[in-house]
């Protein structure tokens, strides 16, 4: 659509809404209009051409007033060259003196078509210049990453080696041959999408002629057929957080592949596999630990020191007749949060059951047993009642 056309067409009169009307009014009022004008509710040769013509109407008006942009660049058009209609007059008009008129021909160059203002305002609105070629936003890339179980705790930085797309090296992302420059694309002006019309309402679906670029090119680079991409491979240096978790997917805002005509970068999610621990576990925000201990330190009670991950063993302090499986807890040596605080570390004692024993072993375990021989640790266990 040519300039001079976007500016002489009324699209609020073509959906009969005032100028000041809403998104939802100028919704509500497109879909009435469509459903009444589609070409397939139509009888007769005559009253279809008639029906095309509205729809087509009705459509072109809706997909200006319905994006915020172009209908701000409408009405800012409309507000600096008058209301439409094609012709002004001079202030003298209208039965002043002269009655001089002027068409929008005059103002955009003419039959001809050539220079004038039009050729300054064509890529403003209308013929979908550099401002509607909109920034096209880089692909989101997914990684992964396999980490010691420490460092999945403590934090870690790590390099990583990625396979995205980025701009053609042949080209250096202008999609013609030689770094030749392309051109708006004919069928979609520019958007990199086009509306299809289906059962009264306008889909919105990548440009097939551009592949949803916005631009083509007349001689297309042999490496990337045109597309201005490429897939290469980079490294960059990541940032693992401490206290990431087994499986945990992690976003990287921006560090994803490069955007088009000034767009933001995709975002970079890696998946984090967690390594096991010969001694550690997880719970939560809290490590896990089972400590063995001899029958002596359990039942008389002793100092017993454990391991902490990545700092200095703390003693533990068994009570006289600590149980079997008992779990103490450490303050402050687990994992990390990400308000700064500590889990804790939970540490479980395991009474540890000597294989072998000596003469002498046996003899004061042999002791021991008589000395609690009225002490029965079952009671109760084959009673039948409730």
């Amino acid at each position: 659509m040519s300039t001079r056309d976007y500016l002489e067409k009324d699209y609020y009169a073509a959906l009969g809404v005032p100028k000041d009307a809403s998104a939802a009014d100028i919704k509500k009022a497109y879909r009435k209009l469509a459903r009444e004008n589609h070409p397939d509710k139509t009888v007769g040769d005559a009253n279809r051409e008639r029906a095309e013509d509205r729809f087509k109407e009705v459509s072109e008006a809706y997909s200006v007033l319905s994006d915020v942009e172009r209908r701000k660049e409408y009405d800012e058009a409309r507000t600096l060259f008058g209301t439409g209609g094609g012709r002004f007059r001079t202030p003298g008009g209208a039965g002043g003196a002269g009655g001089a008129t002027f068409d929008f021909g005059d103002l955009f160059g003419g039959a001809s078509g050539g220079g004038g203002l039009g050729d300054v305002l064509g890529g403003l609105f209308g013929q979908r210049g550099a401002r509607t070629q909109t920034a096209r936003r880089g692909a989101d890339v997914e990684s992964s990453v396999t980490l010691p179980f420490a460092e999945a705790v403590q934090g870690v930085t790590v390099p990583l080696r990625l396979t995205s797309e980025q701009p053609c090296p042949t080209c250096h992302g202008t999609g013609g041959r030689g770094g030749s420059m392309p051109h708006t694309c004919p069928v979609c002006q520019g958007t990199g999408q086009t509306s299809r019309n289906a059962g009264g309402f306008a889909f919105a679906e990548p440009c097939r002629e551009c592949r949803g670029r916005g631009l083509v090119v007349d001689d297309p680079c042999p490496d990337c057929q045109g597309s201005g991409r490429a897939m290469g491979t980079r490294t960059i240096t990541v940032r693992i957080p401490p206290g990431v978790k087994d499986g945990q997917r992690i976003r990287l805002k921006g560090k994803g592949s490069p955007g088009e005509r000034g767009g933001p970068a995709g975002d970079l999610y890696v998946t984090v596999s967690v390594k096991a621990h010969r001694l550690f576990g997880r719970t939560a925000d809290n490590l896990t630990l089972t400590v063995p201990v001899t029958f002596a330190e359990a039942a008389l009670g002793a100092e017993v020191k454990v391991p902490t991950l990545g700092g200095s063993p703390v003693t533990l302090r068994l009570p006289a007749g600590t149980s079997n499986g008992r779990t103490f807890r450490v303050k402050g040596k687990g994992v990390r949060r990400k308000d700064g605080s500590m889990g804790d570390l939970l540490v479980t004692v395991e009474v540890a059951v000597p294989g072998k024993l000596s003469a002498r072993a046996r003899e004061a375990v042999e002791t021991f047993r008589d000395a609690t021989a009225g002490e029965d640790v079952r009671a109760g266990l084959l009673e039948t009642g409730d």
